[in-house]
């Protein structure tokens, strides 16, 4: 059996107009070869579809069975054709997105997302909270499409673009003796009890820092290890210590807490969107790629 979807077409031209020369044109066609064609159809399905005299063309009863099939048939493929145009367009379908703890308080990234989720509503956003280190494997093995991170050592199967490059602030409780200056140095810090990563949860910022402190000498006294910028702001809140984070944190609003800019110009921290060399760009990893770089264009 060979039956296609012109056969098909033909049928339902012919069954709704129940006039061949009234299909015939309807479907643009002379009136022989659709006869021809609907004979070869009823031969492909090994039944009369129509009862046809000289006055009227009727359905039969299989040709009646066979018109709601086919209507079906028909409308399937154009869902199939156009649920596939939408992926291809990348107007539907999932992104799978790693991100760091800081990326929700980064405006250019807040931004991109709440800009797709306004143009492709039919797109499954699936956002999942993993740092820097920990997003590398399951970006190469296709558990991620991308991710929103701070900048590391890639392997040569990653691929990455800059997102934005941050200022890093001190942080200090407001009734800290730098509290109120304009700027201070990083080497203000060297005789403070740091509030800071735990060097076991794989964040970028830890190392960071701490290269930051080292190129000027400083080795850090780490009074408290968390696992949470948010915990380290609130320790820090509490006057246990002071720490250094990127800008984007202080859009996390705690009067007890002071932003002090650092004077060292090589004090920043950098946001890298990645994803796998390996793996096609799909369309609709290509159209946040677009939004969460555009700052960068």
């Amino acid at each position: 059996m060979n039956i296609e979807l012109r056969h098909l077409r033909y049928f339902i031209a012919v069954a709704e107009e129940l006039h061949f020369g009234h299909a015939a044109q309807r479907l643009n066609i002379s009136q022989p070869p659709l006869s021809q064609q609907i004979q070869t159809l009823e031969q492909q399905v090994g039944a009369r579809l129509f009862a046809r005299t000289n006055r009227s063309v009727q359905l039969t009863v299989a040709g009646q069975a066979f018109l709601v099939d086919a209507r079906q048939i028909l409308h399937s493929v154009t869902l199939a054709a156009d649920k596939a145009s939408r992926l291809h367009r990348g107007d539907e379908g999932e992104l799978r997105i790693g991100f760091t703890s800081s990326a929700p308080f980064i405006s250019v990234v807040s931004d991109a997302l709440f800009t797709f989720r306004q143009r492709h509503p039919s797109v499954h956003i699936q956002m999942q909270e993993i740092n820097t280190r920990q997003q590398l494997e399951p970006l190469n093995e296709g558990r991620l499409d991308l991710g929103v991170m701070r900048n590391t050592a890639l392997p040569a199967t990653l691929q990455h673009q800059l997102i934005l490059r941050e200022p890093l602030f001190a942080v200090v409780h407001r009734a800290h003796r730098l509290a109120g200056k304009a700027s201070i140095s990083v080497t203000d810090l060297a005789s403070e009890p740091f509030v800071f990563f735990d060097p076991s949860v794989g964040t970028a910022l830890y190392s960071d820092t701490l290269a930051l402190l080292a190129r000027y000498q400083i080795v850090p006294d780490i009074a408290q290890e968390v696992g949470e910028a948010m915990t380290i702001l609130g320790l820090v809140a509490t006057g246990l210590g002071v720490s250094i984070l990127p800008d984007s944190f202080r859009r996390v609003r705690l009067q007890d807490l002071c932003w002090i800019p650092l004077l060292e110009e090589d004090a920043w921290s950098e946001v890298w969107l990645v994803w796998s060399a390996r793996r096609e760009m799909r369309a609709v990893m290509q159209r946040m790629k677009s939004l969460l770089l555009q700052a960068d264009a």
